[in-house]
């Protein structure tokens, strides 16, 4: 079975990652920008994919054809993860002095995308409290959904906040795209007859079984990302925002969406497109084919790496310390410059973002982290804080 398994990877790796079939020549290292290559291993890696940031940032070109890009700049905030202020401040907290500094970031943001999981439980309680914690932010504000603001009323409290789940906008020579890559997973809930309590506290799991595979974007939205970008140039710079990677990381935590493949192949004919995502609370970055990848932090909490399927691309975090909570989290600031690159900054409030020994590293022990989705499925009962 696994070799089947890894034969058709190897085939779809093939097709998705052809020879020469790289991202748009718009990944550029800058002076400021130190380089190493640990990671790697051997010369062919090294020729492949060449140099890494060591530093919080990743620089990529999206200049506007015919000259330089306009400076702007925006920044993301995601999983907060927020409980009402009796039952967890410290979430609370966390989101507040995120917002305080996106709010004063100079020269302003041209706008903020929240990423989702704004909620733990998707209580309206939890969403009320974090739209008002949004309102700090003076700028222009779009939002995707995360599986937590979503699976107590499917949607419904969330909607009546911020509106349509997806969505898509140009800025500046940037064609920017919200994607809905939580709200249609399988019904697991009405042949056993789940209360929405139920329903959510299963989703609220990060190793459960029983939600499935609930991450996918959907053929409907296929559709819609097909038809979007349609009139758009296909040299031209896209970024897709995401609560999921849109690639297959780690399918048992849900770092991914089970319809990956369907939308590298709607953005395979464009060379030039970076999908920045949550959901995973930590540093990450890949490619496949002209798609590059880049992971968030959470304000709320980092989760470990995954025992397997972290890219070879990515430069892994700082371990976070357990005892401190401002450890491991933050938020990122996104610049694009007079040089036309945009400039990813990961905003890590207690450590520098990446690790300097292999001791510290995030991925240095990630093998072991093996949970019991048994156990999970069964703990659903002790995330609700509203009985």
């Amino acid at each position: 079975m696994m070799d089947e398994i890894q034969r058709e990877r190897s085939e779809l790796q093939k097709t998705l990652q052809g020879k020469g079939e790289r991202p748009g020549g718009s990944l550029q290292i800058t002076r400021r920008t130190f380089l190493h290559k640990s990671v790697m291993t051997g010369a062919a890696g090294v020729a492949t994919y060449g140099w890494f940031p060591l530093i919080g940032t990743l620089d990529f070109l999206v200049g506007q054809a015919g000259g330089p890009a306009t400076a702007f700049k925006f920044a993301w905030i995601s999983d907060n993860h927020l409980y009402p202020k009796e039952v967890n401040t410290r979430f609370v907290d966390k989101a507040v002095r995120a917002v305080k500094e996106v709010q004063a970031m100079k020269p302003a943001a041209d706008f903020l995308i929240h990423g989702g999981d704004l909620a733990q439980l998707g209580d309206p309680v939890e969403l009320d409290l974090g739209n008002e914690i949004l309102k700090e932010v003076k700028i222009r504000k779009v939002f995707i959904p995360g599986e937590h603001d979503w699976y107590l009323d499917l949607g419904q409290k969330w909607t009546s906040l911020f509106g349509q789940p997806n969505w898509t906008f140009d800025h500046k020579g940037v064609r920017f795209v919200g994607l809905d890559t939580v709200s249609r997973g399988p019904d697991y809930w009405t042949a056993k007859k789940m209360s929405p309590k139920e329903r959510m506290g299963h989703m609220a799991t990060l190793d459960g079984s029983v939600a499935g595979s609930w991450a996918g974007v959907g053929r409907d939205q296929l559709q819609w990302l097909n038809q979007t970008l349609s009139s758009w140039p296909k040299d031209k710079p896209i970024v897709i925002f995401s609560h999921n990677p849109l690639y297959e990381y780690y399918p048992p935590w849900n770092f991914w969406v089970r319809d990956w493949r369907e939308v590298h192949e709607v953005l395979r004919p464009y060379s030039n497109v970076t999908n920045i995502h949550g959901h995973t609370h930590q540093v990450l970055y890949n490619e496949i084919g002209k798609l590059r990848s880049i992971g968030m932090l959470a304000t709320s909490w980092p989760w470990p790496y995954a025992p397997e399927g972290v890219p070879a691309l990515t430069k892994c975090m700082v371990r976070a310390d357990p005892g401190d909570f401002f450890d491991g989290v933050g938020y990122s600031r996104l610049t694009m410059n007079a040089a036309s690159k945009i400039e990813n900054e990961y905003v890590m409030w207690r450590k520098d973002t990446f690790a300097e020994a292999a001791v510290d590293s995030g991925c240095g022990d990630n093998v072991n982290q093996v949970l019991h989705p048994r156990i999970a499925d069964q703990e659903w009962t002790y995330y609700g804080a509203y009985k």
